[in-house]
């Protein structure tokens, strides 16, 4: 079994992340558990993680590693090890934004018709439900998947999606909150003028 636990500070409302193995405990021979600072530390592009995982497996994928690359530079090295030591109450600042910035992005998907956001538990996306979008025709386009609404909401109103398809079902849109307030609000904005101008 391979668990990401990439988010795992990254939680709102009280819920904790727990990790498979503390739920499981026998299922830690047969783990491998991944994660690094791209998230919590906002150190995306730095490419700095790890594993955990049984000794034979770690032997593996060191060996494999050893062959597709030498090594994270250096100061990627570092600035990790210091986001992981230093002090952690910008880590709680950020988290605190991004819960903010949760409720916001909720309210305004909410209030566009056509548009279900549930509301995440972790990370800083929604995965809001757009079926109620689909096959309507926009300005003599239709479109009849998520993958199909993205491109036509990327193309016409500049906002960027991720359709469900990426991720198995179409009929899905990820908005990511990772993002200024106004940049939220002027995104959801476009969102709610483009599915106005049906016909």
């Amino acid at each position: 079994m391979i668990t990401d636990e990439i988010y795992q500070t990254l939680t709102y409302g009280g819920v904790v992340a727990r990790s498979i193995v503390d739920v499981v405990p026998d299922l830690a021979g047969q783990t491998v558990l991944v994660s690094g600072v791209a998230k919590t530390y906002a150190m995306t592009g730095w490419r700095v993680g790890w594993m955990v995982a049984p000794p034979e497996i770690a032997r593996a994928a060191a060996t494999l590693q050893s062959y597709l690359c030498s090594k994270v530079n250096n100061i990627a090295q570092l600035a990790a090890l210091a986001a992981l030591t230093g002090p952690q109450g910008p880590v709680e600042a950020m988290r605190q934004a991004f819960a903010r910035r949760r409720t916001l992005i909720l309210d305004r998907l909410r209030a566009v018709p056509g548009v279900e956001a549930p509301t995440p538990d972790g990370a800083f996306y929604v995965y809001a439900d757009v079926r109620g979008l689909l096959g309507r025709s926009w300005r003599g386009a239709t479109a009849g998947t998520s993958l199909e609404f993205a491109d036509l909401l990327l193309d016409r109103a500049g906002v960027a999606a991720v359709p469900g398809e990426a991720f198995g079902p179409s009929g899905y849109l990820r908005f990511s909150y990772a993002l200024g307030d106004r940049e939220i609000v002027e995104g959801i904005d476009r969102l709610a003028a483009f599915v106005d101008a049906t016909g």
